[in-house]
């Protein structure tokens, strides 16, 4: 039998606490799990169960939840780089108003791990002392000191990292060919969102070919380096092309919707700004899941060749992918930083060619 939890992929544990938690709520909750681990899907249909009391996905409340339209559900995303005071105060006035229909009123509050300290400061005593019938689904990636006061008063869900298997599972059920959901799923990073991003990405197994081919090109020339930028570049800006598509249709729904929800009229630029955040988050996934590609040529070069003549430089050239990786998320240049990089690593064409010919001196 269908429920509203089908939308979360491979989170059993979560999923039972949640379900099992709704039969008898505290005030407020934290779900943690990186993103695209499904703990979206949950934050709603924890807060349709709160409200109905029923999993029933044909049920009205849950279906109007699940879709984002129920007026005593209220999903508070930050507006810039940290959920700021200013929206703070707005929680606190969402929380002080009488439900519209029923007698709870949900308010589910986005990468809270991102808040600023004066902003947790401000919450802490709603938090943890709500109106009568109100609740609060904290949603973090992680959990650093920083939220430690605003975990404290909440009861943690963890969500862990999807497997390969399950996010698979999940685009096959959804009709997609076997094919494009195991590459996609491989490439997902344990994220579901982007799986099925990647899912309906035709260029997905060209770029995953690029970046494997890119060690191999390397001739120690800036010119080869720039242009290997350059198409890596072109394929992200391409690989984008599905993710800033899907934000079309969402801005145009949120325009017909704006009135009948009775949305303030900077909603519509607090999704512009969200869906900037997350055509970077995309943009930084992609190019992290071809650093991994290349660092994975490396790491496979030092396995097959004992002999290989310079594994000092193979080590340093995975390190090296690994901090780019970091940095990525640091907002940098992305082509300043990808020029940098593919200009240090080694060419294991050059050094097998070479390691040829001292064994033929050699003889």
């Amino acid at each position: 039998m269908a429920t509203i939890w089908e939308s979360v992929v491979g989170q059993v544990r979560a999923v039972e606490q949640l379900q099992h938690a709704a039969v008898s709520p505290v005030h407020a909750y934290l779900l943690v799990g990186t993103e695209g681990c499904g703990k979206d899907e949950a934050s709603r249909a924890f807060a349709a169960m709160l409200l109905s009391g029923s999993d029933s996905p044909t049920e009205r409340i849950n279906e109007l939840v699940m879709r984002g339209a129920h007026p005593d559900v209220h999903e508070v995303r930050r507006d810039g780089a940290s959920i700021l005071k200013e929206q703070a105060e707005e929680i606190i006035r969402i929380a002080s108003i009488t439900p519209s229909e029923g007698a709870r009123k949900v308010i589910i509050v986005h990468e809270v791990h991102l808040m600023a300290p004066a902003t947790a400061a401000k919450l802490l005593k709603t938090v943890e002392e709500p109106p009568s019938g109100v609740f609060f689904i904290m949603l973090a990636d992680q959990v650093d000191e920083s939220l430690s006061t605003i975990a404290s008063r909440c009861l943690t869900v963890n969500f862990g990292l999807l497997d390969n298997a399950d996010i698979e599972a999940a685009l096959l059920h959804s009709g997609v060919a076997p094919h494009l959901a195991k590459a996609a799923a491989l490439s997902a990073a344990g994220s579901m969102s982007r799986a099925k991003l990647l899912a309906s990405d035709p260029q997905l197994a060209q770029r995953r070919e690029f970046f494997a081919n890119i060690p191999r090109r390397i001739d120690g020339t800036g010119a080869t380096v720039a242009a290997i930028v350059e198409q890596i570049l072109a394929l992200i800006d391409a690989a984008v092309e599905p993710l800033s598509n899907q934000h079309a249709q969402e801005v145009v729904d949120t325009e017909k919707t704006l009135a009948l929800m009775g949305v303030k009229r900077g909603g519509k630029k607090m999704l512009e700004d969200r869906h900037k955040r997350e055509i970077r988050r995309y943009r930084t996934d992609e190019l992290r899941s071809g650093l991994t590609a290349i660092a994975s040529i490396y790491r496979d070069e030092l396995a097959r060749n004992p002999n290989i003549r310079r594994p000092e430089a193979y080590v340093t050239a995975i390190n090296r992918l690994h901090e780019g990786m970091r940095r990525l998320s640091l907002n940098v240049n992305e082509a300043i930083l990808l020029r940098d990089l593919i200009w240090s690593l080694p060419s294991p064409s050059a050094d097998a060619a070479l390691q040829f010919v001292l064994s033929e001196n050699a003889e």
